[in-house]
């Protein structure tokens, strides 16, 4: 990062020298931080959207470009090249691992996938009908209960065994939450599988019959996790890192970073994009949506379409579509009315001039959301997914922010617009 020179704001008629602070790569930023010392006064900047909140050096978005990098890597290259695993291992260290080291950190992930047996207890605490993720939000926010001898911020070695510990269980609280949410027993991990194929196990298999995950899925599932282990600074990583500047534990951390993605406007995307699928019904009725779509006075919006972020495409989705692709000619779809509807309004999503022209392209949540339904995932698992996906992400940001010498509490300020002050009058009198 390179100092330029400063920029001047005049305020009231003071003169004020801003620090101007040059990226690797993105925009350059004004370093604001003497401006109320200085200058009295705060900036407005309704969800932060043009302050970087910290420097970071995991994850970078350009979306005028249509670029997502981890640690610099192109997320193509990794979806194509890599797996989830060794893309936790660069988001953690920096670093892609050689052999020995990717060897090792798979080894001890594997080696921590099982969950403390009296946490089958507090499964049971649940009504049986409650959705995943607020099952998720519990039992994670218990961990610290159940694994005390690492929460210990200020200690290294504490924040690596917890950090193992998150990416490890994180698929088996997921998979567990799900079979108690339809009635199945609990399904333990298993070490002789990989880290995709483990969760789909515990998913899908039960005691009653064999169960062999196709590797095809594996393959997929590999992907999703990939795709959404990192996202820069949104919502649920910024709360993660509101909540660890405070010098919470780390599973308390992850579990507001897990209570946020829940929200439908973050985490809840892709189950959105499928439900407006299922809503649309069949293929012939796809017209009148589209319609509606395009009618300004219409309150329907296609969900999965565009992106807030990438204003060219989602380079994720490119991948992810190939890997849709994959899964439903695996599958097949004749039998699926859904997956029928997602097929046509993809092709014509891409070929009307209506949505070429405001580059209106499915994104990663219309495809994600298409793949985990023809894997037979209920809408209700997809949040729990990106979740378990997004931890490492969470981690890597909340253990940069530690190491941060400039690491303080977060503390927004606001533009207050409420009653001036004014005097108590007893009710008497009022």
């Amino acid at each position: 990062m390179a100092d330029n020179k400063p920029a001047i704001l005049s305020v009231f008629g003071k003169e004020i020298e801003l620090p101007v602070l040059t990226p690797t790569a993105g925009p350059d930023c004004l370093d604001i931080r003497k401006l109320y010392g200085q200058g009295d006064v705060f900036t407005y900047d309704p969800g932060f959207t043009s302050t970087a909140s910290c420097e970071s050096t995991i994850t970078f978005i350009d979306g005028d470009k249509g670029e997502l990098w981890y640690r610099g890597y192109p997320i193509e290259q990794l979806a194509d090249n890599s797996n989830y695993l060794e893309v936790c291992y660069l988001l953690l260290y920096g670093e892609l691992p050689n052999e020995s080291q990717l060897k090792d950190f798979v080894a001890r992930v594997t080696n921590h996938t099982m969950v403390h047996e009296q946490m089958h207890n507090f499964f049971r605490g649940f009504r049986r009908d409650a959705h995943p993720m607020a099952t998720m939000v519990g039992v994670v926010g218990a961990m610290s209960a159940f694994y005390h001898d690492s929460t210990d911020i200020g200690d290294p070695w504490q924040r690596e065994v917890a950090s193992i510990r998150l990416i490890a269980k994180l698929p088996t609280i997921a998979a567990m939450a799900y079979k108690y949410s339809i009635g199945q027993p609990f399904v333990y991990p298993n070490n002789e599988l990989d880290y995709a194929s483990n969760f789909l196990n515990m998913c899908f298999s039960v005691p009653a019959a064999k169960y062999t995950v196709d590797p095809a899925l594996a393959k997929a599932m590999d992907r999703i996790f990939t795709l959404h282990a990192d996202h820069e600074q949104n919502a649920s990583t910024s709360t993660v890192r509101l909540a660890g500047s405070s010098g919470a534990n780390p599973f308390a951390c992850i579990a507001a970073g897990i209570a946020c993605l829940w929200g439908p406007a973050h985490g809840g995307a892709n189950q959105a994009a499928l439900e407006m699928l299922q809503e649309i019904g069949t293929v012939d009725q796809i017209p009148e949506y589209i319609r509606r779509a395009k009618d300004k006075d219409d309150p329907f919006r296609l969900m999965g379409f565009g992106h807030r972020v990438y204003k060219n495409f989602d380079p994720r989705a490119k991948v992810m579509k190939e890997s849709a692709d994959e899964v439903l000619d695996l599958l097949g779809i004749e039998n699926n009315e859904t997956l029928k509807v997602a097929k046509e309004l993809e092709k014509i999503a891409l070929e009307d001039e209506y949505f070429v022209e405001r580059k209106l392209y499915p994104n990663v949540d219309f495809y994600s959301g298409i793949i985990l339904s023809a894997m037979g995932f209920p809408t209700s698992m997809f949040t729990p997914i990106f979740a378990l996906s997004r931890t490492v992400g969470w981690i890597s940001q909340w253990k940069e922010m530690l190491s941060d010498p400039q690491n303080k509490i977060g503390r927004p300020r606001q533009l207050y617009v409420g009653a001036d002050k004014r005097d108590y009058v007893p009710v008497a009198n009022r």
